[in-house]
């Protein structure tokens, strides 16, 4: 079985020799498992947010980008109506009847994602049959990077490719995955998570306009800046989240309801501050704050990435980071206050950076627990690595690139 040309994976990888290495046991697998004489192959990135924290849900703008860790996967239609996904690692199939998607059950995890992007791609008029399919994956789960939208674009770009002609768009792809993660996995979900591992590259989304937000490509690397970016992993923590991220777009729509709006994007801080007396809860002046400053910190950012201005991008991004600890408030749950491993994690990288002279640390996705983002100059990468695994693991830290390419067909 053909796997995909040196060429292209040179192109999306940077190399060809473990790439093809590790399509080739995805073939196999596929071969093995649904005795397919052929195939098809493509891959979906994971995401990191660089700049934009919690403000995508009340119309802000981010920058994000795809992330060197994807989800790959061979596939081929069946000539039936029956979806069939096996992924590496899980020992149960995911079989979907694209006739019967009543009977699916929500919040049943991959299962429950992939009939709610099968009923979407049809409720927005495009055409669904039946395939089967073979996946893996390298991105991280449980550290904000999007592994669930990596699977979410992957599966998009297979259904795109096999049954509507390259018709379906990025938005397409995006609000799939958000309809199948509000409707059938039962999760609040906007669409950045699934833009940014759709679209690949870093971008600059603006989410102003709810139903046709609008992104734009970015010329962008930490490596033009003689610096890498590593994510952290701190841990999951014992408290139940549900609550406290859900407070977050709650109370900046309390902010924005006292200047007479519905989302933030649609007034002004000035109007929210003359209106402050009708805001009971404190915290929620803090976050509105946060976000009209956090928007201008992402359209600074995106200047000074086209200015080729490295030291003024880095800087807005430590400034983003203080922001989340201070205003945002999404370092610790405040129900949990005694659990602060995000704190604990940024304090420690600063006393590291404090030496250097340089570099940043903030708090990355989320919050409230997990993830905190390092970017650290390029000589001090592996220091760094070996300083920070002391007190996380060294399985839990994790350099990574920006990569160029998004959920993609991958010609063989």
């Amino acid at each position: 079985m053909n796997i995909p040309n040196k060429n292209e994976l040179t192109r999306i990888y940077g190399e060809a020799e473990k790439s093809a290495a590790r399509f080739q046991t995805v073939a196999d697998h596929f071969a093995e498992i649904y005795h397919h004489d052929t195939a098809e192959f493509f891959t979906a990135p994971g995401r990191t947010e660089i700049i934009g924290n919690h403000t995508d849900h009340n119309g802000g703008r981010v920058i994000a980008g795809s992330i060197d860790m994807d989800t790959i996967g061979a596939a081929y239609p069946n000539n039936s109506s029956v979806i069939r996904i096996t992924s590496e690692g899980y020992d149960k199939e995911v079989v979907v009847d694209i006739n019967d998607l009543a009977s699916v059950p929500k919040a049943q995890g991959t299962l429950s994602l992939v009939a709610g992007m099968v009923e979407a791609i049809q409720k927005f008029g495009f055409k669904v049959a039946g395939f089967d399919a073979y996946v893996t994956t390298n991105v991280i789960r449980a550290a904000g990077v999007s592994s669930s939208a990596s699977f979410e674009m992957l599966v998009c770009s297979i259904i795109n490719y096999f049954f509507n002609d390259g018709a379906m768009t990025y938005i397409n792809y995006a609000k799939a995955g958000q309809y199948a993660e509000n409707v059938y996995w039962l999760k609040a979900s906007g669409l950045m998570d699934q833009l940014a591992c759709a679209v690949g590259g870093p971008i600059l989304l603006d989410f102003s306009d709810r139903e046709n937000p609008k992104y734009e490509k970015v010329n962008f690397s930490f490596h033009d800046y003689n610096h890498h970016l590593v994510i952290v992993n701190t841990g999951k923590g014992h408290a139940d989240l549900s609550a406290e991220y859900s407070e977050i777009p709650m109370e900046m729509k309390e902010a924005a309801k006292a200047a007479g709006a519905e989302l933030l994007c649609e007034t002004t801080l000035d109007k929210v501050l003359a209106n402050m007396d009708k805001i009971e809860n404190d915290r929620a002046i803090l976050r509105a704050i946060h976000f009209f400053k956090e928007n201008e910190r992402v359209e600074k950012a995106a200047k000074a990435v086209e200015e080729k201005d490295g030291e003024t991008v880095l800087k807005l991004l430590s400034e983003s980071g203080k922001s989340s600890w201070e205003l945002l408030q999404n370092c610790y749950p405040i129900k949990a206050y005694t659990e602060q491993k995000i704190s604990v994690a940024l304090a420690l990288t600063d006393l590291f950076l404090e030496k250097l002279g340089k570099g940043i640390c903030r708090i990355h996705g989320g919050g409230f627990a997990g993830v905190i983002m390092c970017v650290v100059p390029e000589e001090e990468t592996e220091n760094y690595v070996s300083y920070i695994s002391e007190f996380a693991g060294k399985e839990n830290v994790y350099p990574m690139n920006i990569r160029a390419v998004g959920a993609v067909h991958i010609e063989k």
